[in-house]
């Protein structure tokens, strides 16, 4: 396994979060991790992962008109 494992606290930092936020993604089981020993890593594609599946694309409007048709 060539994949770099990264620390809670790199995680909050690339997420640009507190430590809190990927402690408790790790605690829901909304992401994929790796224990060694007592410490916890997560996979760089288990965060790539994560951030392209909660990436919300915008919604292409047309203009509204503020005011309707003239009579």
């Amino acid at each position: 396994m060539t994949e770099r494992l990264l620390s809670v606290a790199q995680v909050a930092e690339r997420l640009g979060t507190t430590e809190r936020f990927p402690r408790r993604l790790v605690a829901e089981r909304r992401i994929t991790f790796v224990k060694v020993g007592r410490h916890v890593r997560i996979p760089e594609s288990a965060l790539a992962g994560f951030i392209e599946g909660n990436t919300v694309q915008p919604l292409i409007r047309r203009r509204s008109r503020r005011y309707g048709r003239a009579a």
